[in-house]
């Protein structure tokens, strides 16, 4: 990975030949996304740039490549369990809710909701695995670690897949200077908008027809008002339309209270055209954060949605088991063996970093010692998502002298993965930075589950891989931290 010739680098007029091939495939292909308010301003959304995007794709080890792939069903499979098991989670959670106020509301609405009892009869997730490489020394034999696991809004499938076919355009056109790595056959095409809609197509099947002879049934996108990232998800929703024949439609949550109503639990949307249709799958892009929820009226859109029949992406059970104490717990001996199969354990385990709760438990107590004696080694996760949430290396102990003792327990403490040098090109606003980069490869997931837990759909369905300046802490890219890369294996 740390190849000193790669990428390579060519003259000033293949530099400029390479740009030109790389905006056009970018803008031609729906590479895209909306600018920025600081970068121009764009008030009928009639403009777009083309997304931060890495100008070769970034060598990556065949062989965690691969390992990170075959495990996602393992994955799925635990994170299916885990939603389902009401008393571990409910106790999990209820530990978070004392200390954050964003998981007790989320918390709140699940148990509003369980009183009156589900309507769904099943759960659809399109889940991500995030991982890194580690390999602390040119010496050691490099393997992933994950992150994190992500079950809600698991964002840029539509764009990994064009990134791909990006890369393998400007190989095989010639764009590229001549290098023995940088070579189609070791870019693999990736499939994962196709995969993802076929996840969603998967939970409008299993829901079956509408009640209402002569209406027909659409999966309803939940996205963030002005949402610049739009063309990530529009790819989704042309893979159900193109391969599926399914339609969708995309709502705030701000607009659910005066485009929706609950018709004996099912989920009835009015279109833009004023015909109704029978939502079969409430798919949510938003919803992951507490800014999604400015006032009342969106939580109570999020309990609206909730206690309908439509098959919810996530439901508020399966997104707080993305919680980042749940990836701590389920590295405790003993625990993971509880929701996966005993020949899938090896496997899962074989990719987690050490991680440690902040609490008052005697492992708590270790990870309080080391979060202030040895902090540049290790990284502080609150129960969030979206990018730009964690604290690093020798903020720990000032940020956690900030917060007051009674909230360490919101927190995760997880030992920082040291990936090998590399570096790269990152195209952002038309301009080409090189220098040094770390990569995430992110590996997507649909699960498909009744409320037994019983997994029906059970995939891999592609993968995302993350670039930033390795002297950057996050790695969000709609947050402004990186790019949308590709994987040239090695």
């Amino acid at each position: 990975m740390s190849s000193t010739s790669y990428p390579p680098e060519p003259t000033p007029k293949g530099l400029t030949h390479l740009l030109s091939a790389f905006n056009d495939y970018s803008l031609s292909h729906g590479l895209t996304v909306r600018p920025a308010p600081s970068f121009v301003e764009n008030p009928k959304n009639a403009l777009a740039t083309a997304a931060p995007v890495s100008l070769y794709p970034t060598l990556f080890p065949r062989s965690c490549f691969d390992t990170a792939r075959r495990v996602q069903p393992a994955y799925n499979s635990v994170y299916a369990s885990v939603a389902s098991d009401d008393a571990w989670l409910g106790e999990l959670v209820s530990s978070l809710a004392a200390v954050d106020s964003f998981m007790k509301q989320l918390y709140d609405v699940y148990l509003d909701v369980k009183s009156e009892g589900f309507a769904h009869e099943y759960s659809l997730g399109l889940f991500r695995s995030d991982y890194m490489v580690h390999q602390p020394t040119p010496s050691d034999e490099p393997i992933v670690h994950q992150v994190e696991f992500n079950t809600i809004a698991s964002s840029f499938g539509g764009l990994a897949s064009r990134v791909s076919e990006l890369h393998r355009f400007l190989a095989l056109s010639g764009a590229y200077p001549p290098h023995p790595e940088l070579i189609a056959d070791n870019i693999p095409v990736n499939p994962a908008a196709s995969k993802l809609a076929d996840g969603l197509a998967a939970g409008h099947k299993a829901y079956g027809p509408a009640a209402s002879e002569g209406r027909e049934t659409a999966v309803l996108f939940i996205v963030q008002p002005g949402e610049r990232n739009a063309f990530d998800q529009r790819w989704l929703e042309y893979n159900l339309l193109e391969n599926h024949g399914i339609r969708a439609y995309r709502v705030s949550l701000d607009e659910i209270p005066s485009t929706t109503m609950l018709e004996d639990r099912k989920l009835i949307y009015t279109t833009p055209q004023d015909t109704q249709v029978e939502v079969s799958v409430v798919y949510f892009r938003a919803g992951y954060g507490p800014d999604d929820y400015p006032t009342e009226k969106e939580w109570e859109a999020r309990k609206h949605l909730e206690r309908s029949k439509a098959i919810k992406c996530p439901t508020i059970a399966t997104q707080l088991a993305g919680a980042k104490k749940v990836q701590q717990e389920l590295a405790v001996p003993g625990v993971l063996e509880r929701f996966c199969a005993k020949e899938e354990v090896a496997g899962i385990r074989g990719t987690f970093a050490a991680i440690y709760p902040l609490d008052s438990t005697p492992q708590g107590m270790v990870a309080r010692k080391l979060a202030f004696e040895q902090p540049d080694k290790y990284v502080l996760k609150p129960q969030r998502e979206g990018g730009g949430n964690n604290v690093y290396r020798g903020k720990i102990p000032g940020f956690l002298e900030s917060i007051g003792e009674d909230k360490w327990s919101a927190y995760i403490l997880m030992e920082l993965i040291e990936p090998p040098p590399a570096q790269g090109v990152i195209v952002r606003h038309g301009e080409a930075m090189r220098g040094g980069v770390i990569a995430e490869l992110g590996v997507y997931g649909v699960a498909l589950w009744d409320m037994k837990g019983e997994l029906k759909v059970n995939n891999e369905a592609g993968w995302l891989l993350r670039t930033k300046g390795s002297d950057s802490e996050e790695g969000g890219v709609a947050a402004g931290f990186g790019c949308v890369d590709g994987v040239c294996l090695i």
